[in-house]
């Protein structure tokens, strides 16, 4: 994050050069980072699965939370947070709003992996708000920036967020590695074995997630370095709500799962996919529907400056959150295992200490 910055504010062509790079409001360099780092946690995931993942043990509870989680009360409360620390600053709330619409089907994968979440419970719930992305953002971006934004501020603000726009972000940022995941898996498994896969080809996959998540970083920072340099008063401005949204949704979300019993990876599953957020999708809606040098556009930039490094925290907190409330639980490995007690990370066993 801090060379990216520095990059882009001490050499401006990095960044006009970078910006030449896309299609539309896609930028592909971005779009090729976040590619690359879903694809191989969605390899990791157990596609043969699924179908008895949701009809086992605590389905019911993580698709209802998830999705009330997400769709209700996460929008809710960015509206609420938007309209409290920035009600003078009309242009920065409306970016809030856009970030607090846009559910994580992206980065939210990775930290999931980093935490020892469930990774095929996080392709599930992925799945699930990729579908209610395309259904309803555009109809909760028109609900709350125009409807009740109106009934609060006696006047509203007309946005045009077409289902197309929102579609052709779900399709690049999951729909690619999501298919690149399944057809590598299914492939490598018919032709080598699961052993094979689970042993050799997955190990080497996870690395590269993690190194392109931090090309990801690099560019994206290197894109708006001189704007977050210049302007440090409105990244304060927009950091003060993100980070207690980032906060009461992460805990609040790790509460339930802990109150509802479930196990450790589907309660940090079900932390990350509701705290997260689709930055990609509410930069892209905001440069389309505001305009490139728009403070909506600005807002929505400071989206991933804050919730990179908080993310990243937080699965530490995790994994200490672990050790306080699962550390006695048993561990259903379904049959023994002579790895001992313990978790993957990143495709790497961690043995519990």
């Amino acid at each position: 994050m801090a060379a990216g910055v520095a990059a882009g504010y001490l050499f401006p062509g990095l960044s006009s050069g970078l910006n030449s790079l896309s299609i539309g409001s896609t930028s592909i360099p971005i779009a090729l980072g976040l590619i690359w780092m879903m694809y191989p946690p969605l390899a990791r995931v157990k596609y043969e699965d699924l179908g008895k993942i949701v009809g086992g043990k605590g389905s019911k509870t993580m698709l209802s939370a998830s999705l009330a989680l997400n769709w209700v009360v996460g929008p809710l409360l960015m509206f609420a947070l938007a309209w409290v620390f920035l009600s003078g600053y009309p242009d920065l709330r409306d970016g809030l709003i856009l970030i607090g619409i846009a559910r994580c089907i992206a980065m939210v994968i990775v930290w999931n992996g980093l935490a020892g979440g469930d990774s095929e419970w996080a392709a599930i719930l992925v799945a699930f708000n990729s579908v209610f992305q395309v259904l309803f953002y555009s109809i909760l971006a028109y609900f709350y920036i125009t409807v009740a934004s109106g009934w609060i501020a006696g006047q509203a603000t007309v946005v045009n967020i077409s289902l197309l726009a929102v579609a052709q972000s779900v399709a690049v940022y999951l729909g690619i590695p999501f298919l690149g995941g399944i057809a590598t898996r299914f492939y490598f498994m018919k032709r080598k074995g699961l052993e094979w896969y689970a042993k050799t080809l997955v190990p080497k996959l996870a690395p590269t997630s993690l190194l392109a998540l931090l090309f990801t970083i690099f560019v994206m920072f290197s894109l708006k370095g001189s704007v977050i340099v210049t302007i440090p008063s409105g990244v304060v401005l927009v950091a003060v709500p993100l980070l207690i949204y980032f906060f009461i949704m992460f805990f609040a979300s790790f509460a339930l799962g802990v109150y509802s019993k479930l196990d450790y990876p589907k309660t940090t599953t079900l932390a990350f996919t509701a705290a997260s957020n689709n930055f990609e999708l509410a930069i892209a809606v905001a440069v389309s529907v505001f305009g490139l040098a728009s403070q909506e556009a600005f807002a929505t930039v400071i989206g991933p400056l804050i919730e990179v490094p908080v993310m990243i925290g937080l699965v530490n907190v995790a994994h200490w959150l672990r050790k306080r409330y699962f550390a006695r639980a048993p561990i259903d490995c379904g049959a023994p295992t002579p790895l001992g007690e313990g978790y993957v990370v990143g495709g790497v066993w961690q043995e519990m200490r």
